[in-house]
């Protein structure tokens, strides 16, 4: 395995899980289970609410964690991992935990993930069109990770490990802008 390095505390987190999953033969299952637990903060704003807010005691964060995912039919290492998470006061890092353990798992399987950022949803044309550009750049099969920001107005922004190509309008209108304020 490539050595895949994540930072911060979100990152030490991912890497004991990720450590914990491999040696138990249950990383699949464990990236299934964040993975369902993500989706179900991306679909719900209350849930987002007790992830990101500090107004919550841990006592409540991990009351209902332990009910949603009683209630996601999320148990074993994941189930006790969120709990933990909870118990500790970085339900908060959530998100970002999810992520660095799929970079973690991608790295073990000899994946590339590149992260996608689009002002609005990709058809599966386009995705189909993105990825098999980013296969024959890589020579490797790669993984989209798409997040849609309509902040973007349009085009997309392209993270493939360390390099990042911005094609945004957003960014480009923010290049004429500087250029004008220049020639004035």
């Amino acid at each position: 395995m490539a050595e895949t390095y994540v930072s911060g505390v979100a990152g030490r987190y991912a890497t004991a899980l990720f450590e914990l999953a491999r040696d138990a033969n249950a990383v699949d299952a464990v990236k299934a289970d964040l993975d369902r637990f993500g989706a179900l903060i991306a679909e719900s704003s209350d849930l987002q609410r007790l992830v990101r807010s500090p107004v919550f005691t841990s006592e409540e964060q991990e009351k209902a964690v332990a009910a949603i995912l009683d209630k996601a039919g999320i148990s074993g290492l994941a189930g006790n991992f969120f709990k933990t998470v909870a118990a500790n006061r970085r339900l908060f890092t959530v998100e970002t935990i999810i992520r660095a353990f799929a970079a973690l798992v991608a790295a073990y399987k000899g994946e590339v993930v590149a992260d996608v950022t689009v002002a609005q949803p990709l058809s599966d044309a386009h995705a189909a069109t993105l990825k098999q550009a980013l296969d024959a750049m890589t020579g490797k099969d790669v993984k989209l990770a798409v997040e849609v920001d309509p902040s973007l107005l349009g085009g997309l922004k392209v993270k493939l490990g360390s390099k990042l190509v911005d094609a945004s309008l957003k960014t480009k209108l923010n290049s004429i802008r500087t250029a004008m304020k220049e020639v004035r």
